[in-house]
Parts: C-alpha cells; structure tokens; sequence
C-alpha cells in the first residue's frame, strides 16, 4: 500500500495525542480506576481501532482495512499474555494501585518506541533476505509448542519465569548507574535530596514493564509480519493494541486466572500464523538447497480473511471454555463436603 507522508505524520500525531490525554487524564491524577472507567476506556479505544480501519477502507482499500484489523487482533490477542506479567512486575514491586496507571502507560510509550524500531529493522531484513521468513515461521512454531508445555506445567514453575522479568538486565544497569530511594515518593520517578538525584521504584518498574514487552516483540513483530508487510499498517496495528492495553489491564486483570486455556488459544495463533510464514518463504523461495531455489507452491498461502477467522475463533473458543471450566470448578467448590 503506498502511503503518504502525511498519512504517518497523522498517526503519528494520533498516537502522540492520546499518550497525552492519557498522561494528563489519568497518570498526573494518580487513582485507582474503577470497573466502569476501564471498561469504558477500553470500548474507547476498540471503537478508535474500528474507525482508523474504516479509514484505511475508504482511503486505502479492503484489504489494506482487512490487514490492519487482523494486525490487530492479533497483537491485542498476543497482548493478553503480557498482562500476566505486568501483575507479576507490580505485585513484586508492591507498587500501590493509584501509582499503577503512570508506571503502565510509561512503560507502554517504552514499548511503543522499541517496537518502532524492531518493525523498521524487521522490514529492513525481510526487504534484503525474504528467507528469513524460514526463521520468523520456525521461531513462532517453536514458540507455540513451549506455550503448550507451559500450560501443561506447573502453575509455580509460570509464576518465577514470569518474575525473571522483574529483575532483568535492564533493571538492574538503572540500579548501577543511579542511587535508589528506599521507598515511593509519591508517583514521582526522580526525586532530589539533600543535592543528590534518587530514582524511584516507580522508575524501575517502568523500565522493568518497558523492557518486559521488548521480550514479547520477538514473537508479536514476526507474527504480525505474517498477516502484513506494510510498515504503516503493522505500526498501526501495533500501536493501537499496545494504548488500550494499560486500561484492558484494569478490567481483567482479576479474570486472567480464571482464563486457564488461554496459552493453547495463543499456540494455535501463532502455530498457525508461523506455518503461514514458512508457506510464504516456500512461494518466494531463493534457497538453492529447496526445489532447486524455485518456488514452492504447493499449498495455497492462507488469505487474510481466513488469518482473522483463525485469530478470532481461537480467541472465542478459549474464552468459552475457560468460562465453562470456570463454573464447573465454583460448582464443584461450593458442593458441601461429605
């Protein structure tokens, strides 16, 4: 899709806008959301999602529409798997909940500006080496077969791989280069005393949530490249996901555990979107050792409608039988012991 400077200038200015009135409308007044604001929030930013692909249709055409809506979904869907160790990175920190909101929505803006970066190098490399589609496919089936085993696996042995974020490299340069105050101090990330420069917890904990979605772009940015190559539409995609994640945080983050199947929804996506990849680098093949360095063109490359479908039901069908499981579970507990 060809697509005018000004068109990014627009996003650009989109994105930039609602960090602001998010930052000025929630984080500078620190409060625990409510159920209701989250939830209202969160059908904001769906409903934002919605009109930019309605504007992609009329400007861009349908399947540049169709692209961005399954980009999404698919990052959104991706992006509930990030909000289990965002509760993992507060709870450790004990940050208190009128802090959490501005520790979310910097961390997010971390995020933004990292995934910014990975998708110009992603479609840099794919520009100059289509064969790394071979690697992007086999990394995302690698990485749906260990979701697998992950959910078969102790529920203890999920929680302390998803607290080594807390404490990762990143994390652990601030504390080096900086002194650290004892505690919060208010929701402030940098705080002078007595002529020396403290940071806060707080400030570890955004770099901590930053550098934790860093670790999750290496499998959403080569997903997302297996619905689209276009530039604008995976920041697009990606940038929407990611703004409506810090309020999607405050309405489900008591569900997640009661979400027990979610990681075989998201094996399926990415098994199906890293067969996709593979498919896509055996129909653009140049490796001299497949058929000759010939195309492969076997099997029919999966059209984006069917991509959507496969994301959407996946995604349905966990939270159904989750839903199912889930009462069956409150049945049995409430039954009196014999």
């Amino acid at each position: 899709m060809e697509v005018h400077a000004l068109a990014w200038a627009g996003l650009i200015v989109v994105v930039i806008g609602l960090i602001t009135v998010d930052f000025v409308g929630h984080a500078r007044n620190p409060h625990p959301p409510s159920i209701r604001e989250a939830a209202t929030w969160t059908v904001g930013y769906m409903a934002l999602a919605a009109l930019f692909g309605l504007g992609l249709l009329v400007f861009g055409g349908g399947e540049a529409a169709l692209s961005f809506y399954s980009g999404w979904a698919l990052e959104w869907s991706l992006s509930l798997d990030n909000l289990f160790v965002f509760i993992i990175i507060l709870t450790t920190f004990r940050v208190p909940r009128d802090f959490q909101q501005k520790a979310l929505l910097l961390g997010i803006v971390i995020a933004l500006v990292m995934r910014f970066l990975f998708i110009l190098a992603g479609i840099a490399i794919i520009n100059r080496f289509s064969a790394v589609f071979y690697l992007f496919g086999a990394f995302l089936i690698y990485t749906a077969i260990k979701q697998v085993i992950e959910a078969r696996g102790d529920e203890d042995d999920a929680a302390e791989e998803a607290e080594e974020f807390v404490d990762n490299r990143m994390t652990r340069l601030v504390r080096r280069l900086m002194p650290t105050t004892d505690g919060f101090v208010g929701n402030k990330l940098i705080h002078r005393h007595a002529g020396r420069t403290f940071i806060t917890p707080l400030l570890i904990v955004v770099v901590a949530l930053g550098s934790a979605d860093v670790m999750f772009a290496l499998d959403s940015i080569p997903a997302i490249f297996g619905i689209t190559q276009d530039p604008f539409l995976v920041f697009s995609a990606t940038a929407f996901s990611l703004l409506g994640l810090r309020q999607l945080f405050f309405l489900i983050d008591g569900l997640l555990d009661r979400m027990a199947y979610l990681s075989y929804g998201l094996a399926v996506i990415l098994g199906f979107i890293g067969f996709k990849l593979i498919n896509h680098a055996l129909h653009e093949n140049e490796l001299g050792f497949i058929n000759g360095g010939r195309p492969v063109e076997a099997i029919p490359e999966p059209s984006t409608v069917v991509s959507l479908a496969v994301i959407v039901v996946s995604l349905l069908t966990v939270a159904l039988v989750s839903v199912v499981q889930a009462r069956r579970q409150s049945r049995v507990e409430s039954r009196p012991a014999e």
